[in-house]
């Protein structure tokens, strides 16, 4: 059950040649891929390219149908790996991952793709994750691209220039016989509009015509000498195809008016932003007509350079749009403007950010201040001479408390680091490794645990080191969630753990699903599942793997038996690592499940049971420790209105789904018996109404009774 289903929506992608179509860049990008003959799919979810995955898996009869093979890859490395299906045979593949994280872990194979080239075009569709709004360490791809010698796009964000895009880079995969990544941030994923659509087409060749006509060529396998080949062909034959490719085919675009003595270049990924910057400075119109000569990369590696120089010719100033940081783009220019001996003017980092995103306000003020130095004559004489200035955003940091991530209302994780703080308060503090996934969330208030995160399924491996030689010390405990568990977690973390007798203990978190990366179902999956196999054990597969002790709960909100177990784990006499596999659904995915079918019963008249828990305030000495080992969002305080309680009590806002977490800590940590039950009945029986009506009468009367002895004391 993935975070989005896109069942409706796919129905689009089946649009013909000269139909409008609409929508999404994600939904935009598999009609491309569809239109321009792929013969096979495959990748890894991440934000902001997760629902790419989402609509290729919703879009599988579609697929099928075209003779497209399509799954969804056990990690990135496995996604690039795939694409060698287009090293000997003239088939077209696509693969998609989140970077830069994607990328690290795809790395090796991306090299071995590159190096030995392909024959059908293959396509890298990256989702570049950086600057505020990213999840992940504040990297780039660009230097993979780089390093590998694959080449790189970068359109700009609206829908016809993105599927464009598409085509492009299969086309310039097999003219250079080189890799091509399609990189999409956030802005061009999720951009909203229109292109004209074309017939979908089947591969000129599939996956099963290739099984049957098996092809070999010595010189692409990666091996020497002939790697030594690769290396000279890549720059001897590769990169002059690419960049003919590029010029040939217009894949830069020009805007603007070429006899301007100041210009911009800048990333395709970026233009939008430019235009509104000019836009909001008075350089350009609603509709994106400027003066201002704009060279739009919409390929950023390899550049060209008599492109670039000619460009450049007769300018006095270049302002480089390069968001990240190093400014590869910008080093590369200035390299080739001082192989000539030109003299402009090369403005970039400095004018705008080092590093960071180049949001709205960061564009105009970094383009006024380039425009007011080098073509103040440019900018409207009103912007110029009066004291008006483009509006400032606010700095919301200064006004707006912080708020931040936590675990979501009722979610399964939370109990099971409630349970590590209980443990903690009996056996004292304890170094605490963590992992990608939900389960980081434990790194913040009101939790504090958590030492170091070091990559996707490498919790338990960056806990390895800190052994205690003697055996007889306290042990680490790592944290590892059932995605990263098959991504990379069973030989990197518990194998490593297996072979070299570590002696810690390592929690998996079990939610069923791959939960942080939108929900995606897992070979651990409870569901069934009509494409994929899922439902297989965990814990056989840590067995198989060689761990002697470990422990299955199925039941995480069991906050008593949980922190039990852990306990036993840190403090057992037994060799080899401690594994506790602690399971329960995701109670996003749960609720997405449940409540279409709660409200289909109910429809039909039939009994509903909900439960939701509450506080009794008389009960309650507002000592809030409930909170400090929960975190929930629905739990919260207010103010009784007794004048003779200063602190406000615990309450449970309409939020709350029943999962009784709140409950379990109190009654684990021996907090306070203030929590109850209560269930919300649909349709309830003439019994229970009856029993309802009477219970209604009895508190309406002792409520009576209550006031009456109030106004006598008064």
């Amino acid at each position: 059950m993935a975070e989005r289903s896109f069942a409706k929506e796919v129905q689009k992608l089946k649009k013909g040649e000269g139909e409008t179509f609409t929508g999404e860049g994600i939904l935009a990008i598999t009609k491309a891929l569809l239109q321009n003959g792929v013969g096979y799919v495959g990748g890894y979810q991440g934000s902001p390219i997760s629902h790419l995955m989402d609509v290729l898996s919703d879009s599988q009869e579609i697929l099928t149908e075209l003779g497209v093979h399509f799954e969804a890859s056990a990690s990135e490395a496995t996604a690039t790996a795939m694409l060698a299906a287009s090293v000997h045979y003239p088939i077209r593949g696509a693969v998609t991952y989140k970077s830069v994280v994607g990328t690290n872990v795809a790395s090796d194979a991306l090299s071995n793709l590159a190096s030995g080239g392909v024959t059908g075009g293959a396509l890298i569709i990256v989702g570049e994750d950086y600057g505020e709004g990213s999840s992940i360490m504040q990297e780039r791809t660009y230097a993979f691209a780089m390093k590998s010698q694959v080449w790189m796009l970068d359109p700009r964000p609206n829908l016809p220039s993105i599927v464009k895009s598409v085509g492009d880079g299969f086309e310039l995969s097999e003219i250079s016989n080189t890799p091509v990544m399609l990189q999409v941030g956030i802005r061009s994923c999720h951009v909203h509009g229109h292109f004209i659509a074309e017939d979908n087409k089947p591969p000129k060749v599939t996956v099963s015509d290739a099984l049957e006509n098996p092809q070999r060529n010595l010189d692409r396998i990666v091996l020497p000498p002939a790697t030594y080949i690769h290396e000279e062909e890549k720059l001897t034959k590769r990169l002059p195809a690419a960049q003919k490719f590029i010029i040939d085919k217009e894949i830069n675009e020009r805007f603007g008016k070429d006899n301007s003595k100041v210009g911009i270049i800048l990333q395709g990924g970026t233009y939008n932003t430019v235009i509104r910057a000019l836009n909001r400075l008075g350089m350009a119109d609603i509709y994106g007509e400027t003066d201002v000569d704009m060279l739009v990369l919409n390929c950023v590696y390899p550049l060209v350079p008599d492109q670039i120089l000619d460009f450049c010719e007769g300018k006095d100033a270049i302002l480089i749009v390069e968001e990240g940081q190093p400014n590869y783009v910008e080093q590369q220019i200035a390299h080739m403007l001082y192989q000539k001996g030109k003299t402009v003017k090369l403005e970039g980092k400095g004018v705008l950010p080092m590093g960071g995103e180049y949001t709205g306000q960061v564009m105009v003020e970094g383009l006024g201040t380039f425009f007011s130095e080098h073509a103040p004559n440019m900018v409207p004489t009103a912007k110029v001479m009066s004291n008006e200035e483009p509006v400032a955003i606010p700095d919301l940091s200064k006004s707006l408390p912080s708020r931040p991530p936590g675990f979501c209302t009722g979610c399964p994780e939370r109990p099971i680091f409630a349970a590590t703080k209980l443990v903690e308060e009996e056996l004292g503090e304890h170094h605490i490794a963590s992992d990608i996934g939900c389960h980081l969330f434990s790194i913040m208030p009101p939790f504090d645990l958590g030492a170091t995160t070091m990559g996707y399924g490498l919790g338990p491996a960056s806990a390895s080191a800190l052994q205690n030689v003697n055996k007889s010390g306290r042990r680490s405990i790592s944290f590892v969630g059932d995605g990263g568990f098959w991504h990379n977690g069973l030989t990197s973390s518990v194998g490593n753990a297996v072979f070299n007798k570590n002696d810690n203990v390592i929690v998996i978190v079990d939610n069923f699903y791959s939960a942080a990366t939108g929900g995606q179902d897992n070979l651990s999956s409870r569901a069934d599942n009509k494409t994929k196999q899922t439902q297989n054990s965990i814990v056989s597969a840590c067995k198989g793997m060689g761990v002697k002790w470990i422990r299955q709960l199925d039941n995480t909100y069991d906050v008593t038996k949980m922190r039990d177990t852990l306990k036993e784990a840190l403090t057992t006499d037994a060799d080899g690592p401690k594994v506790i596999v602690a399971s329960s659904e995701c109670m996003l995915n749960k609720q997405r499940r449940v409540k279409p079918q709660m409200a289909k019963a109910a429809k039909e008249g039939k009994r509903v049971v909900r439960p939701r828990f509450g506080v009794d305030e008389d009960i309650c000495t507002g000592d809030h420790a409930c909170m400090r080992l929960s975190g929930c969002p629905s739990l919260s305080v207010k103010d009784t209105g007794d004048p003779l309680r200063d602190d406000p009590v615990a309450a449970i806002d309409q939020t709350c789904v029943g999962c009784g977490n709140c409950g379990e800590v109190a009654d684990a940590a021996v907090l306070c018996p203030s929590f109850f039950q209560a269930d919300i009945i649909t349709n309830p029986s003439a019994r229970e109404k009856r029993r309802a009506k009477g219970t209604g009468k009895v508190i309406a009367w002792l409520q009576t009774r209550r006031d009456a002895k109030r106004v006598t004391f008064a």
